[in-house]
This record gives C-alpha cells, structure tokens and sequence, in this order.
C-alpha cells in the first residue's frame, strides 16, 4: 500500500514534464510484469505443485532485497530538496543524476518558479486539501478515477478465465499456459500505453480504456449468456476477456497514479496521494466483498454492473478532466480554475488555506532559505 502511493510520487517530482507521462506508466508496467511473472513461476514444472508452494512464496523475497540493496543509493527527489528542504546543491546533483547532463539550471529555475506561484512550501495535511476550494475537482477527480481504477471490474475477471477456458474446450491441464496470455496481454498493453501517452495523451487513453470496456463487457455478458447455444461463442468470451485486460491496462491501468501527481503543487501531493492510496484500496476491499454476491444474483449479468460504473466514469471524465500531457503545475490549474469558481488570482493564494504571504514576502523569504543552502543561483 505504502509503495503504490510513494513510487508514482517519486516519479511525478522526478520527470520532466515532457515524459512524465510515460515514467509514470512504469508504475503499471511494473505490476503487470509481476503478475506475469506470478503466472509463469506458478506454472507446474516451476512451483505449482503443491509442495513447492512455499518457493513460490518465498520468489518475492528476490526483488525485496534487490530494492532493500539499491534504493538507498537512489538520489533524494529534486523537488523535494528544493521546495521543502531549500537545499539547492544536493537538488542539482539529483537533477544531474536523473538527467545525466551537468547544466541543470533550467530544471532548477522551472522548480523556482513553481514555489514562487504556489506561495507556501510547507506540506498539507488531508483536511487541508479537502478544504481548500482551489483543488476542489482536482480532488473529486482523483477520487473518480480510483474509484473506476479498481471498480471497472478487473479482478472481477479473474474469477471467471478458468472458467471461460474450461467452456471452450481447453483441457484443465492446459488452462494454467493459456493464462499465461492474459498476463501477455496485460504486459504488451501497458508498455504500448507508455509507449504513446506523450504523443496521444491522457485523455483519450483513459476515456477510451473505459470506453472499450464498456463495449467488451457488453459483448461478454451476451456471450456467456448463450455461449451453451452456440458452440464457437466460448471463443469470443476468451476474445473480450483479453481485450479487456488491454483496454484497462492501456489506460485506467496507469493514468490514474499519473494524473494524481500531476494535479497538485509539491505541499498538496502527499496528501493527495494518500486520498487517491485509501479510495484505491477500500474501492478493492468492496469489490472482494460484494462481487461473490453480485455474481451470485445476477449470474452472467454480473458484468454489466461493471460496465454501468465504466460508463459513468468514462462520461465524468469526458466532461471534466482537461488534457495535462506536457503542462506545468501553474497551468493544469489554470485549467481547472473555472470549474472549482476560482480566479486564477485567487486560486493562486488559496492553494494552501491558513498559510498565505505576500508575493514579495514568500519569495524574499525562499530566497533567503535556499541562499542558507550554499545555493549559486538567486530567484530571478
């Protein structure tokens, strides 16, 4: 739960904006390449038999201690250096660690400036943020594409692949190798997505992933409805489970973690993030508990509930979320300042309620804590 959160965080501050959006995709890349590799490791002639389970366990104590042994030598966020501990030699070397060139300065000034427009460096806590006008939809938008990130119905497919494949034929002993292709699947798409969410954006990756599964699920509660009728619909179940997986993992798979970071100045974004990590887990939570009951009413219905919560969030979305590929902090908001009924003047001093100074008197002020920080550079 913690890392779900702090990694897509640490990328967010880490990326230029011209491929945040594809280093935040890794997030997604990352979990689909590890339930691929779940699958294989699962395989009978690896550790699928019964015995060897506890090895199948133990696989995760690997790339635990791979991380226990190179993250510490990772480099501090640069935006956390700059905006919160005003340090501006150790922000440099991180920029020229992450970026591999030696002139920095202009990274080092696009992070000066955006202290300059938000007006307090000083974190929020999740009351705050809740409270604060300025970031109203920003908020609301987070909590909708979580909300769909787990309740569009994924896990719910899960349940029912073996199933689908027992029904076209495929013998029990072959099942777990056809698995493997949703795993594949998930994989391809997810690559694919980071792949082309800087030229495509994030829009229609996000509007369109919800959009195609509304259209596969459709498609697959027909199919398993008379899939006993006709023999060859089995086929087509199999069909819209792996375009489903695509079609989440091209978009709602990734983007979600990815506008999380995007929306909000480097104060808000823990605490953004830590809203987007509860809503992401008690969404998961509900759907563990109700799904068995909701298949057990609806029987091959059950999808459509799945397909109705695509729909609503696909259509907020259409209408509500702007384009961000490529933006600055200062003009997403920019972007949202109509909605929330805030002058972009006003939305400026009320992104931190309770901890508002004069233009001059904040930026005297950061000048002062990052020049304490043997910095070479004033504000311009």
């Amino acid at each position: 739960g913690i890392s779900l959160s702090a990694l897509p965080m640490y990328l967010s501050e880490i990326s230029p904006k011209e491929i945040r959006g594809s280093l935040g995709q890794v997030t997604a890349i990352f979990i689909c390449i590890g339930v691929f590799t779940g699958q294989v490791l699962g395989l009978p002639e690896i550790f699928g038999q019964e015995p060897r389970w506890p090895y199948l366990f133990g696989a995760i104590i690997v790339p635990s201690l791979i991380q226990v042994v190179i993250l510490p030598f990772l480099p501090e966020s640069p935006r956390y250096l700059l905006l919160e501990k005003h340090n501006t030699s150790k922000a440099e070397k991180a920029f020229q660690t992450f970026l591999g060139k030696d002139d920095v300065s202009h990274e080092v000034e696009e992070v000066l400036a955006e202290s300059r427009v938000q007006r307090n460096t000083k974190l929020v806590s999740i009351l705050q943020l809740l409270r604060t006008h300025a970031v109203r939809w920003q908020v609301i938008t987070v909590v909708v594409t979580m909300g769909c990130y787990q309740l569009c119905g994924l896990n719910a497919i899960w349940y029912y692949t073996n199933n689908i494949f027992s029904e076209a034929g495929i013998n029990r002993e072959t099942i777990p190798y056809v698995t493997l292709s949703t795993g594949a699947v998930e994989t391809v798409a997810a690559v694919f997505s980071g792949l082309v969410i800087e030229r495509l954006g994030r829009r229609p990756l996000l509007i369109g992933g919800f959009g195609l599964m509304v259209v596969f699920f459709a498609v697959l509660t027909v199919s398993l409805t008379l899939q006993e009728t006709v023999h060859w619909l089995p086929y087509l179940s199999i069909f819209c489970i792996l375009a489903i997986i695509a079609s989440f993992c091209i978009g709602p798979g990734g983007i979600p973690f990815v506008l999380t970071g995007e929306f909000f100045q480097q104060s808000q974004r823990p605490a953004a993030f830590m809203i987007a990590g509860t809503v992401n887990w008690l969404s998961n939570f509900a759907v563990g508990l109700l799904f068995p009951f909701i298949q057990a009413g609806l029987q091959t219905y059950c999808f459509l509930v799945f397909a109705a919560i695509c729909l609503a969030g696909a259509t907020y979305l259409f209408f509500v979320l702007p384009e961000t590929k490529n933006k600055t902090f200062h003009e997403i908001s920019q972007a949202f300042a109509k909605r929330n009924k805030v002058s972009l003047e006003m939305q400026e001093m009320n992104h931190c309620p309770g901890e508002r100074k004069s233009s001059a008197e904040q930026e005297s002020n950061f000048t002062s804590s990052v020049n304490n920080g043997e910095t070479k550079k004033g504000i311009v």
